[in-house]
């Protein structure tokens, strides 16, 4: 989303410097100067990696234009990270590749009226090149917005997945079902579902991430379908168009179901009952294992070590730094899956040197605040690489 969105900007004569995680210049670099910082990115975890990482490069006065789906509690976080003096937009945009190419999308846009007259003219002009503006109301309203409106979106072309599923089983081929409902007030929607598409134009793994910003008590068909969702993006699907739900769920019957990237869920139409995870905003693991693994509604991560994208180890004989790295990797692995460190029940710590339990207890408590969970702390003479000076795994209730 972002290319397309910079080059628009780009074509309408702004000057713009356009920069991603991992490219070897520091987000400070990339913003130093610039009076609007526009972000569009996956989830909160990497919303917050990302600014915290800008802050010593962002310029007085500076307005930051939040355009990711994170929710209005990251929204909030936000907030409280920058400066006061740095305005704060959440503009989260309705569409996908083709819209934001073509300069269509809906832009939700809350937070204008906390800024000065002419700052919000400037915002206003600036998203105005993606497509029609909406304005939700104060901060946090548009993002809430969004997250309101996916929640009725994606689970609506879950339930239609699950109804050519339904059908498929029952002899009433997909044509015949979606030509019948074509003439019924979700026909636009089943529509899209017909023939799933080949392109990839809003990923099933980030409307898994979308409902989990809408795991709230009550919203039960949001839940339901963030679940059918995971178990599709366990069975290797999480990069397809969110479409693939449909061959998915309708199991070995159709020829979709024998992709090569589908796991055994596909294969079989059968629910995994553990649905391993492995969230894009840590680095990746070396293939043994996953980072997390969820059963029903209980999550276990696995242990966590300051290593980073080349599996280099982070803050060699520095337990501060190691501990802040790893419970940075947990605190996303849990916003992943719509927890925080609250819902935590166990932790367990090994640790090669006991001398060292202070540091390591005052990071910990910067993130397990309240009422701590159970506990396990053990010394270990030496973990799996060398210079690694603790590892951290929990083990959580989902909400």
């Amino acid at each position: 989303m972002g290319v397309p969105m910079a080059r628009r900007l780009a074509d309408a004569g702004h000057p713009v410097t356009v920069w991603r995680r991992g490219t070897g210049v520091t987000a400070a670099e990339a913003v130093r100067g610039a009076d609007l910082v526009v972000t569009m990115l996956r989830d909160p975890a990497a919303v917050r990696e990302v600014l915290a990482a800008a802050l010593p490069g962002l310029a007085p006065g500076a307005t930051v234009v939040e355009m990711s789906t994170i929710g209005p509690e990251a929204v909030r976080e936000l907030r409280a990270l920058l400066p006061a003096s740095t305005g704060l937009v959440d503009a989260p945009v309705l569409g996908s590749v083709g819209p934001a190419a073509d300069g269509t999308l809906t832009v939700l846009a809350g937070g204008l009226d906390g800024l000065d007259a002419p700052v919000a003219a400037k915002v206003r002009e600036v998203l105005s090149v993606f497509g029609t503006v909406r304005e939700a109301g104060p901060l946090g309203a548009a993002a809430a917005l969004k997250v309101a409106v996916m929640s009725a979106i994606v689970p609506a072309q879950v339930l239609i997945a699950e109804t050519f599923a339904y059908g498929t089983a029952h002899g009433v081929p997909r044509e015949v079902l979606a030509d019948v409902l074509a003439g019924t007030p979700i026909g636009p929607l089943s529509e899209r579902l017909r023939v799933p598409a080949a392109e990839t134009r809003y990923a099933l793994g980030l409307a898994a991430k979308d409902l989990s910003l809408a795991a709230w008590p009550e919203a039960t068909l949001a839940t339901a379908a963030r679940r059918r969702l995971q178990e599709a993006e366990a069975a290797g699907l999480g990069g397809r168009d969110l479409t693939a739900i449909a061959p998915h769920l309708e199991g070995p019957s159709t020829p979709h179901a024998h992709s090569p990237e589908a796991g055994d869920g596909a294969r079989t139409g059968r629910a995994p009952r553990a649905v391993p995870l492995n969230p894009p905003t840590v680095p990746a693991t070396n293939g043994m294992y996953s980072h997390a693994v969820r059963a029903g509604d209980t999550l276990y991560v696995s242990g966590q070590a300051a290593l980073d994208e080349g599996h280099r180890v982070v803050g060699e004989g520095d337990m501060t730094v190691q501990a802040e790295h790893v419970f940075r990797n947990l605190e996303r692995i849990l916003a992943d899956q719509g927890a925080t460190f609250e819902d935590v029940t166990f932790i367990r710590t090994y640790l090669t040197d006991m001398d060292l339990r202070m540091e390591y207890g005052a990071v910990r408590r910067k993130y397990i605040t309240g009422t701590p969970p159970a506990s396990t702390t053990v010394e270990v003479p030496r973990l799996f690489m060398p210079g690694l000076l603790l590892e951290v795994d929990v083990i959580a209730a989902l909400p």
